[in-house]
């Protein structure tokens, strides 16, 4: 009978305290749900960002291993501008969106192009970049134009908008963990093309010297670039754009162009 006593005690402990345990996560989850995003982030002294970490110059690992790029730099400055540190989840393209929907991270910094399909979904702050998308073939390829393509295999991160391109110009695409793997395919024969953005093209040729490939054409169009974030509400959003234009009010986002692109990079 005592043994008995004791395990129905016992159990009436493990029940009360699942029971105290569920009542205080339900309150927190009832007090974030009362604060707006910008608030939860102060209170947590942290920015969650999701990138992918393999796409230079705008996030990479240096030779030293840390985080770094041109979307890193300006990332930092507007955390730091929100009184937080940033906090970073490296992840691959394709499953960057998923863990921003999974509440993984508050923001992308992924120089994430700005497109109407994209907005009926989540939010972006002003745009921070302005660039083209450029084809990149085999040096002793015959292709010289986005014309040229139709058919043609193209190396792609399959949700990326320069997929979306080489998909436009009758491409077929092959999917992709990133840029490098897209190089890789070209060169060794199994894509003819992949469509990128200029400026982390004109990165990698200058910083290796990789002759097996070139920039065959330029797209007419540029496209603009932003932070993304999930559509739960715009107070991170309006707090993030302030800071982006305190940062070229002071000077602080030019510099951050210049040390990445050069004076002219962008342009």
């Amino acid at each position: 009978m005592k043994i008995k006593k004791i395990g129905l005690a016992i159990g009436s402990l493990v029940l009360a305290a699942g029971f105290m345990a569920g009542c205080n996560s339900n309150k927190e989850d009832n007090s974030a749900k009362g604060k707006d995003l910008l608030t939860q982030v102060k209170d947590s002294g942290e920015l969650k960002i999701g990138t992918e970490g393999t796409y230079a110059p705008f996030t990479f690992h240096d030779k030293d291993g840390k985080l770094t790029g041109f979307d890193v730099d300006l990332a930092n400055e507007v955390a730091k501008r929100l009184g937080v540190k940033a906090k970073y989840s490296e992840t691959q393209w394709d499953a960057m969106f998923a863990g921003l929907d999974a509440k993984r991270f508050d923001m992308i910094a992924n120089e994430v192009g700005i497109k109407p399909e994209r907005e009926k979904d989540y939010y972006f702050s002003q745009p921070y970049i302005t660039s083209s998308a450029a084809l990149v073939v085999k040096s002793d390829s015959d292709i010289k134009a986005l014309e040229e393509i139709q058919g043609k295999t193209a190396a792609q991160s399959l949700t990326s908008n320069y997929g979306d391109i080489a998909k436009k110009y009758g491409a077929k695409l092959i999917g992709v963990e990133g840029f490098s793997q897209a190089i890789q395919l070209i060169e060794t024969g199994r894509a003819d093309v992949t469509v990128n953005d200029k400026l982390s093209i004109q990165n990698y040729l200058n910083e290796t010297g990789d002759t097996k490939v070139k920039i065959a054409a330029l797209e007419a169009d540029a496209s603009d670039s932003g932070f993304m974030f999930r559509k739960d509400d715009d107070s991170l959003v309006k707090a993030v754009d302030k800071a982006l234009d305190e940062m070229k009010e002071d000077g602080t986002y030019d510099e951050i162009v210049t040390k990445w692109f050069g004076k002219d990079g962008t342009k």
